[in-house]
């Protein structure tokens, strides 16, 4: 399983943009090293066997310059003129009769594949005195009385030139794979640290951070012409964001004083009724405004949690404590429905989060709950560590809810139909979420074999 996920990550890996450009990047860096090597070493052998074609053109050109001026007698001084001034090291001549027998030369004997007039190709010949055969490059001409000159030059040398070319143009070429590589690697690196910087800057506004910006360095260039359009964009937002606060601030205030009042007048004309009817309503309409008055607080701190607001008031918080202190509040409540609920988390576990809204979504599934859970019998609050995040979770033995109803209940003001005789705003699991959000989490519902699970997963750790 290891082995198949460290494949997945690199598959990933490789289908990402950055690994495409970096690829991109090596291959036309290498290709366009390589053929500049290729090229160089092509150029550096034609220009090697040109210069050698024209040094035996040279000498058969002075040969037969000496045959026309003096004939066969001072063709073979010239021959012998021209070995012993190079000492042999590098000249094949080989002046014959029309059948092929020498007369001057470093040869022994006419080479039975070179015809009389052959022009330039390459050969291994003995030449005189030698025990090895040794690689040349010659030419055959025809004299005008039929006789045959064969000039040549050995390229033993040349060859083992080429040979070191070869070599160092392969050590270049593998050089410049390296500094290809290297170089794909840096681009990739610098590109991607750029876009790193603008993912963390929209990470950090998706947190809460709305003042944080893109840097831009001022070049003009496409990375500053993104990030630009993102901080008008980020400003846009804050803008929103802070009209949000002071409308959900405002709603909380203009909204929330005339239902008080509503409730106390009602409640006042509770007191002074003697009708047993109108006692009956009055109690319904005070039931139904207190009901309004919790879905409109519940609401406003939905749409609070989904903007972010409250990061700031995040805190060091012991799990274990604030548990024990949900179930002593809760407790009673709890036992008065005949529930027992329990409180567990292991001594130590701390996480930074906002207190006041987490004890809310918490509250809100117990009180879920005890509603819902008929024929259970016990609750139980938990929490603990999973994979680097903070594990919350309210667990009941009641009925529980079906799979396939599970994201229906989730959403805000959604309440399944055996729900619907329960007094309720169908807002409770749409905070919790909500809350989850805030904290970098998602919440899941989960069988507790039987009943159900409600779990907070929170980035809090």
């Amino acid at each position: 399983m290891a082995f198949a996920g460290a494949g997945w990550r690199w598959g990933a890996m490789l289908r990402s943009t950055t690994a495409r450009f970096i690829v991109l990047a090596f291959v036309l860096q290498f290709a366009v090293t390589g053929g500049v090597l290729l090229f160089v070493q092509e150029g550096s052998q034609r220009a090697l066997a040109a210069e050698q074609r024209e040094r035996v053109g040279e000498l058969r050109d002075e040969l037969r310059a000496a045959w026309r001026a003096g004939g066969a007698e001072d063709l073979r001084r010239l021959i012998a003129t021209r070995l012993e001034a190079t000492h042999g090291a590098v000249a094949v001549i080989l002046y014959a009769r029309a059948d092929g027998t020498p007369v001057a030369g470093n040869l022994g004997a006419w080479p039975t594949v070179i015809a009389p007039q052959t022009p330039w190709r390459t050969i291994d010949l003995y030449r005189t005195g030698s025990d090895r055969p040794e690689h040349m490059g010659v030419i055959a001409t025809r004299l005008p009385d039929g006789s045959r000159l064969l000039t040549g030059h050995v390229i033993e040398a040349n060859l083992q030139l080429v040979r070191i070319n070869e070599e160092a143009i392969l050590v270049s070429l593998i050089a410049g794979l390296a500094m290809a590589a290297l170089g794909a690697l840096i681009i990739g690196r610098v590109l991607s640290r750029r876009i790193e910087a603008i993912a963390i800057t929209a990470n950090a506004v998706g947190e809460g951070a709305l003042a944080r910006r893109v840097d831009t360095g001022g070049s003009g260039d496409a990375f500053d012409m993104l990030g630009d359009s993102i901080n008008a964009m980020l400003d846009r937002i804050e803008d929103l964001v802070s009209q949000l606060r002071m409308i959900t601030d405002g709603l909380a205030h203009d909204l929330r004083l005339p239902v008080t009042r509503m409730k106390s007048v009602i409640e006042r004309a509770i007191v002074e009724t003697d009708d047993a009817v109108a006692l009956a309503a009055l109690e319904r309409v005070s039931q139904e405004g207190e009901t309004l008055l919790r879905m409109l607080s519940t609401a406003l701190q939905i749409s609070r949690a989904e903007a972010g607001i409250g990061r700031d008031r995040f805190s060091d918080v012991d799990l274990g404590a604030m548990l024990e202190d949900l179930a002593e509040i809760y407790g009673p409540l709890a036992e008065d429905k005949g529930f027992l609920l329990e409180a567990h988390a292991p001594a130590g576990l701390h996480a930074r989060l906002h207190r006041e809204f987490v004890s809310q979504a918490i509250g809100n599934l117990v009180e879920n709950a005890l509603k819902y859970a008929s024929g259970g019998s016990s609750i139980v609050l938990s929490a603990s560590e999973e994979r680097g995040a903070l594990l919350i979770a309210v667990a009941d033995n009641g009925p529980g809810i079906p799979p396939a109803q599970r994201e229906e209940a989730l959403k805000r003001f959604g309440r399944l139909d055996p729900a619907r005789h329960v007094a309720g705003s169908g807002l409770g699991l749409a905070l919790v979420e909500a809350v989850a959000r805030l904290h970098q989490g998602h919440i899941r519902l989960a069988d507790n074999a039987p009943g159900l699970r409600v779990e907070l997963l929170l980035r809090a750790l």
